[in-house]
């Protein structure tokens, strides 16, 4: 076995492996999985796009103090 085939192997093995779990998914699970990686996906790429350091929505949403 050369190197590119031990690398293809190792490459293709999480493929197989996710081809096998779906499988015997139904639709139904089929879907949510997809939307919850379409929403991992997407909190990924807010965390890492919008700057939120220093955001404190709770505070941000309550009226002033006056005293």
């Amino acid at each position: 076995m050369s190197i590119i085939d031990r690398v293809r192997t190792w490459w293709n093995r999480d493929k197989l492996e996710r081809v096998e779990e779906e499988s015997g998914m139904t639709a139904r699970e089929r879907h949510l999985a997809e939307e919850d990686y379409q929403e991992r996906k997407d909190d990924l790429f807010t965390s890492e796009r919008v700057p939120t350091g220093g955001v404190d929505f709770e505070s941000d949403s309550q009226p002033p103090h006056h005293p």
